[in-house]
């Protein structure tokens, strides 16, 4: 059964054996730090495969590097694999015949072997099949004996496997013991090296390029000579060989104590591990020695003498001519690859497996070009992490490439940390507009840096000025502290920190002295060192914050005083009533709230008064905007609708004269909303226009509705304006509300959803006693208002009171 694995182009990093829970205390701490230097060889060995496997694929199918690693994970993706697992595969599939030689692959038992986690096993025989950590494992395997053991270790659960033997094909026929794993030396020697016989599995695997299955230890003893002592030992046994371009030479054999067949699953698991380990045993190859007449003992006896690090690279060419890879003929002793291999260690590797950081496009088409045309490459600077006296440090290195004979010398270059502190103390004193400074008070040697020159705009060639002729550059008025500082200076050794200025062909420059003395050992100055700073931009971004402060509190306090003005002017043109009013037998409560933020004062009024024949007017307005200019509106407005109501005017004629009031008056402050109400008191008949305000709430047997609004457009915004008035019967005990839009407005929120608030509001809070409109505002008005609001409570009694008036 196929387990389908998310791909990534990260997958080929060693992260199969994620930590689990930290140990407690320092020890936790201390194995984490233990753990990260094989963490970080693993990642490198895991990117040097995925680099090979990339270099195969370029130089079988000629495309480029990134086109080879989008090929790699589109196979893995299509196969249900791991990008890790997709290159091995590739690598086993390379044109060519891989042979592994005891000879050349020394074992390395001190080595830690890779160690799959424990597996539950109810999940044992699912997990059998999942090649992701064996794939993974395999990044950090060097021989095959270390190849057999970590074979063992993820054959072991699953399969059942008790012992792994890796055999080679040697030149005369006969086979080679190249890996074990499960068995005693004892038996490993008497089985090193086997003579080309009949009846041997492993060599019968090789031959047909099949796998041998022996399951029946009676049936199978006669026709094959058995590995074991005694060949019970083993009761199942299978040889499967490494077959890459119809050639084998490599049978691995995996022995089970247990008997039985494998199972058709187990068949395939073994036959897919084959496949994942052919790209391995590749890599196990005796290393080629390097070409005949190359020098590369010469270059070695060279390179050997010579700091840093160097290699000689011999390319190494596909059929079709391109070049494939580099092999490393020769290295000097700091040359040390990704995994920790230096000196002679890279000597017969290839470069993509030692350094796959070099395979960078630029960096291999530098070489290229270097080989083809024999001009120098030199690389871009790069950042990479070294380890000095035990301490990481951030160094720069930078690669450089000369052609030597038919290979090429490659150099990593490091750049010297002194340079390095240099640039960036000038990068510091550009960045920072200050230079460094040095008086020898003894020699009289002065020494300034570049910056120096820069701040006080002096001219190099001139040379750099004494102490004590500072003061001689600075304004008049600024030379009495400079020299009290530098009389501090050289004569108490108190260190100096003095501001000036100077003047200079750009202007006048506000500059900064920062030094302290060296004394003798009698406390005498010798020496001082210091900076100078340039704060021109500085202090004119301070003096400009100054000015405009005091341009704001300017600012500040004519707002101040005009809002008090507006206010004593508000306060005399629309005085509250501090009880309910008494008008046309209705009882009248005025609520008039001043917004809670800014400093202006609005335009919200109102009016209630008893007319001559008996009747009431009542006006609720709103003018646009803020300040004296709003107030003086609204008195305007509030007058003359007054007069005209009161001298006989209707309701839609007074709205027309006060539009056109609005609209031809220098001194009107724009628009105005209106509503305007006569109550007949012998009909209780209301009859009432508006200008572009929101209708008055009728609450009526505890159930609140808006009345139905006439035509009309706000005042002050059209020449020709249309409005119509309408009328509405009460009864005793309605109430009748009258208010500005800054009731019902909430920002973010429409007017809708306002007036929706104020009609729950009315009907949840209804009161009949006076200051009942307390509980409403309370509710409606809550947190920071942002305009005024006016309210007219108004009331029909029960029982006719006696007329009042405003």
């Amino acid at each position: 059964m196929c387990h389908a694995r998310r791909v990534t182009s990260e997958s080929a990093g060693p992260t199969w054996y994620d930590a689990g829970p930290d140990a407690p205390g320092s020890s936790g701490f201390v194995a984490r730090q233990r753990a990260e230097p094989d963490r970080l060889r693993d990642r490198a060995a895991a990117a040097a495969v995925l680099e090979r496997a990339k270099g195969a694929l370029m130089a079988l199918t000629g495309c480029s590097a990134e086109s080879a690693h989008e090929e790699l994970l589109k196979r893995a993706e299509t196969g249900h694999r791991t990008l890790i697992e997709e290159c091995w595969l590739a690598l086993g599939n390379l044109t060519g015949t891989p042979r592994a030689r005891p000879s050349d692959l020394p074992a390395r038992p001190g080595r830690p072997v890779p160690v799959s986690r424990p597996r539950d096993p109810a999940t044992l025989e699912e997990d059998s099949t999942a090649l992701g950590p064996l794939g993974a494992a395999l990044v950090r395997v060097e021989s095959p004996r270390e190849l057999a053991r970590c074979l063992l270790e993820h054959l072991g659960p699953g399969v059942g496997a008790d012992a792994v033997m890796l055999f080679a094909r040697l030149p005369e026929g006969g086979l080679e013991l190249i890996g074990h794993a499960g068995i005693d030396d004892t038996l490993a020697a008497q089985w090193r090296r086997v003579p080309p016989l009949a009846g041997i599995a492993p060599l019968d695997a090789l031959r047909t390029r099949e796998p041998r299955w022996l399951e029946d230890l009676e049936q199978d003893g006669p026709r094959h000579l058995l590995i074991g002592d005694p060949p019970e030992r083993w009761l199942s046994r299978a040889w499967l060989p490494v077959v890459t371009n119809n050639t084998a030479e490599v049978s691995i054999g995996v022995l089970r104590g247990r008997p039985g067949r494998f199972s058709p699953r187990t068949r395939e698991h073994l036959r897919a591990v084959v496949r994942l380990c052919a790209g391995r045993l590749r890599a196990f190859e005796a290393r080629p020695e390097p070409a005949a007449g190359s020098g590369a003992d010469t270059v070695q006896a060279v390179l050997d003498t010579l700091p840093g690090a160097a290699v000689l690279l011999t390319p190494l060419r596909a059929p079709t001519g391109e070049i494939e890879d580099y092999r490393i003929d020769a290295a000097s002793p700091e040359s040390v690859d990704v995994l920790g291999r230096g000196g002679a260690g890279p000597v017969g590797l290839r470069i993509r497996e030692c350094w796959p950081p070099v395979a960078d496009e630029a960096l291999w088409q530098g070489c290229a070009h270097t080989l083809a045309t024999g001009e120098p490459y030199e690389g871009d600077p790069y950042g990479q992490r070294d380890e000095v006296a035990g301490a990481a440090q951030l160094s720069t290195y930078r690669v450089r490439v000369t052609r030597l004979g038919e290979g090429l010398i490659a150099g990593w270059v490091r750049h010297d940390p002194s340079a390095q502190q240099e640039r960036r103390l000038e990068d510091v004193q550009r960045l920072g507009n200050l230079g460094w400074a040095n008086w020898n008070l003894v020699t009289q040697e002065v020494t300034w840096s570049a910056q120096v020159f820069t701040v006080l705009g002096r001219d190099p060639g001139r040379g750099p000025l004494r102490l004590d002729d500072l003061p001689g550059l600075t304004l008049p008025d600024d030379v009495p502290a400079l020299s009290r500082a530098l009389d501090d200076l050289l004569e108490a050794g108190l260190p100096a920190d003095a501001p000036f200025r100077i003047r200079t062909e750009n202007g006048v420059r506000h500059l900064r002295l920062v030094a302290e003395a060296v004394t003798d050992l009698r406390g005498t100055p010798v020496e001082v060192h210091g900076f100078l700073q340039d704060l021109t931009a500085q202090r004119r971004a301070e003096l400009a914050l100054v000015a405009s402060e005091r341009a704001m509190l300017t600012q500040h306090g004519a707002l101040r005083a005009e809002r008090a003005l507006a206010g004593r002017l508000q306060h005399t043109l629309l005085p509250l009533p501090d009880k309910p009013l008494r008008l046309a037998g209705l009882r009248v409560e005025v609520a008039y709230l001043p917004a809670q933020a800014g400093v202006q004062v609005g335009g919200d009024w109102f009016s209630a008064i008893e007319l001559p024949d008996g009747d009431a007017l009542l006006v609720v307005g709103d003018v646009a905007g803020h300040g004296v200019g709003a107030v003086a509106t609204m008195a305007q407005l509030r007058f003359t609708a007054k007069g005209m109501v009161i001298t006989g005017s209707s309701l839609t004629g007074a709205l027309g004269r006060l539009n056109t009031l609005l609209l031809h008056s220098r001194d009107s402050h724009g628009t105005a909303t209106l509503v305007l109400a006569r109550y007949h008191a012998r009909e209780r008949r209301l009859e009432w226009a508006q200008a572009g305000h929101p209708p008055p709430l009728l609450l009526r047997d505890g159930r609140a509705r808006f009345l139905d609004r006439p035509r009309g457009v706000l005042l002050g915004a059209s020449n020709r304006p249309v409005f119509e008035a309408e009328e509405c019967l009460l009864r005793p005990g309605d109430r009748l509300l009258l208010y500005t839009d800054g009731l019902v407005e909430r920002p973010g929120e429409g007017i809708d959803r306002g007036l929706e608030r104020l009609a729950e509001a009315a009907v949840t809070h209804h009161r009949d006693e006076p200051s009942s409109l307390d509980p409403l505002l309370a509710a409606m008005l809550q947190g920071e208002r942002r305009d005024d609001v006016c309210v007219l409570d108004i009331r029909v009694p029960t029982e006719t009171s006696g007329p009042g008036g405003e």
